[in-house]
């Protein structure tokens, strides 16, 4: 049975004379309690009189002098008065009767600069990588028979690099991902590319930073020479030991990568100091040794950083993650997850960047409009020069917002950030975790729903425990070592 709703005259000050809890979500930490508010993203930590004032707002709505005099005996009537002023001002507190804080339909402006472009410099493959979301059985775009070219031209290249420094206006720095396919396959247009942008970012007044993804492949030790000289990021699509990347990473005849990626990676890793080499690792059910991937990758690899996702696709394929598989997955981040706390306590790098990315949302108080960059700060570019959502739309006319030669359709930018914006996802708005998620990933939300604005409501549980874990990480760095948050400034 719902309790009735208390109401109340206000008070001579005008507010409301009855205060009842508002949108937040509480969390300890070391001792300490705190509350992520929503939908501001801000965290407070709570003194006695604030936790005091909230535990008996839990048990219901009371008034203003019913409040006081209940906690008055434990604290100074000013005290409490100026604690309930507080928390009514963040919005923890307020009066039952206003109405749910709206998600703001708050759109970017039209000349919102693009920050990031992935430029997908060929859409040919020497792997064939059974779970792969361009060649495989949920891909979007025919890759094999359709009308883009299998390799980015030089000229398609140079036309991206001035449609990116015309677009990033006034931003100094602006940055190029090369992707693919396996990126590798048109390492010349890449040479040449990087040239190209740097000469004319520099007469621009800018200054480009340029990162790739392979499968490592095709490494020799002159484009690891060129990567290091370049100062190029590099981010390697592995999923752990032999039997795990043999296991679905394989060539079109089968064979598995491992014995192959392995000593070229190393010696990656060797020569290329200019910038941090990181691995990223595509999770399925097939593979959900987390902590033996980890630490095979980090400890014995020597990976500065790893990243791990779920793989993207319908619940039918035999390497879907169940949903005992997710339970499974998130004991084995949270196991990450504290190691990773030990280690920033101890002013140490931990390479479990699914956590260091969380951590750093929550300090920098995002609050998302949007499930991520694309379409709006992140764009990618099709071997043709047609101008996707992000990397994993290049392609699809569905999602297409333009030409790097004729520029963005801002009406169809327009459509696409008023459908995907989360004041139009109903699902999230009662949420509390939305200001980091927003919905999550429009790839996922396309092979999952068929629709790219669609909520990915099969992961909210997942989003939830994984955010609550990272917030109580947080308020241990704040209460232990609060310095190492800095450097998320």
């Amino acid at each position: 049975m719902t309790p009735p709703v208390a109401t109340g005259a206000p008070d001579a000050t005008g507010a409301s004379s009855v205060l009842a809890l508002r949108e937040f979500h509480p969390f300890e930490a070391h001792g300490a309690r705190f509350l992520y508010m929503v939908p501001s993203a801000g965290i407070f930590r709570m003194d006695d009189a604030g936790c005091a004032i909230l535990d008996v707002l839990a048990r219901g709505p009371r008034e203003r002098d019913d409040l006081i005099d209940e906690l008055s005996d434990l604290f100074g009537v000013d005290r409490l008065l100026e604690t309930i002023d507080e928390l009514t001002e963040i919005r923890a507190i307020g009066d039952p009767a206003a109405p749910t804080q709206q998600v703001p339909n708050d759109l970017p402006p039209e000349d919102f600069p693009l920050n990031t472009m992935v430029l997908n410099v060929t859409n040919k493959c020497n792997l064939a990588c059974t779970y792969c979301y361009e060649y495989g059985e949920d891909k979007i775009v025919d890759t094999q028979y359709g009308k883009q070219p299998k390799f980015m031209s030089d000229e398609t290249a140079e036309e991206s690099v001035e449609f990116l420094l015309a677009e990033s206006k006034g931003l100094p720095v602006a940055h190029v991902t090369f992707f693919g396919g396996e990126t590798l396959l048109n390492f010349p247009v890449l040479q040449k590319t990087v040239a190209y942008a740097r000469r004319r970012a520099a007469e621009e007044g800018k200054r480009i930073e340029f990162s790739l993804t392979t499968n490592a492949t095709l490494l020799r030790p002159e484009i690891i020479e060129w990567l290091a000289e370049n100062q190029i990021g590099v981010t390697i699509s592995i999923d752990g030991p032999k039997q795990v990347q043999d296991g679905l990473r394989v060539f079109h005849n089968g064979k598995g990568t491992y014995d192959v990626v392995l000593p070229k990676i190393k010696e990656l890793l060797a020569v290329h100091r200019t910038r941090p080499i990181g691995a990223r690792v595509t999770l399925t059910q097939k593979n959900m040794d987390v902590l033996t991937i980890f630490r095979h990758l980090t400890e014995e690899i020597g990976f500065w950083e790893v990243g791990l996702a779920p793989v993207t696709t319908q619940d039918q394929r035999d390497y879907a993650i169940t949903p005992e598989g997710k339970d499974d997955m998130m004991r084995q981040f949270e196991i990450l997850a504290q190691e990773w706390l030990e280690a920033a306590l101890r002013d140490e790098h931990h390479g479990f960047t699914n956590v260091k990315d969380t951590i750093e949302e929550i300090h920098k108080g995002v609050s998302k409009a949007y499930g991520c960059g694309a379409g709006l700060g992140l764009l990618g570019v099709a071997t043709d020069g047609d101008v996707s959502l992000c990397h994993r739309f290049a392609g699809s006319p569905e999602h297409t917002l333009g030409t790097v030669a004729d520029g963005i359709d801002r009406e169809k930018q327009g459509k696409f950030l008023v459908d995907h914006h989360i004041a139009a996802k109903t699902d999230c708005h009662t949420c509390w975790a939305r200001p980091i998620c927003s919905g999550g990933c429009y790839h996922e939300s396309h092979v999952r729903y068929g629709d790219s604005s669609h909520a990915n409501l099969h992961y909210c549980t997942w989003v939830r425990s994984w955010t609550h874990t990272c917030l109580e990480i947080y308020g241990a760095l704040a209460e232990k070592n609060p310095k190492f948050l800095e450097r998320f400034d």
